[in-house]
């Protein structure tokens, strides 16, 4: 039996243009868009893992390694089973964030207040 809690899935970077850095990211890895609509454009997976540009308008642009401007990024990881994996990943540590957007994915804190998302397996 598997004690993995998710599968990585995608990985969800916050900017002002998603579709030109998405084209950006496209032309560096070869990975054409599959997905696109507003505020989010997702490159086809390569290796099992998809990179998506999420649209935030007030994006301030990392200044790394300035600690005024961090590193902005969150994961996704798909779950067969959003309330049980929930249950496990507040168990290791995680914290629910008081805001969610969607049904199919739900928004945590790793211990360190960097925010995820588990998301319905097939889904998104």
């Amino acid at each position: 039996m598997s004690t993995a809690i998710a599968t990585f899935s995608v990985a969800v970077v916050d900017c002002r243009e998603p579709r030109a850095v998405a084209e950006f990211y496209s032309a560096l890895t070869g990975a054409p868009v599959e997905r696109a609509d507003d505020g989010w454009v997702q490159l086809a997976a390569t290796r099992g893992v998809a990179l998506a540009l999420q649209h935030a308008p007030d994006h301030v642009p990392p200044q790394w390694p300035e600690a005024a401007h961090p590193q902005q990024l969150h994961l996704d990881f798909d779950v067969p089973d959003l309330d049980a994996a929930e249950e496990r990943v507040l168990a290791i540590g995680a914290r629910k964030h008081e805001h969610q957007p969607g049904e199919n994915f739900r928004v945590y804190l790793d211990p360190a207040g960097h925010p995820f998302c588990l998301v319905r397996a097939g889904s998104v």
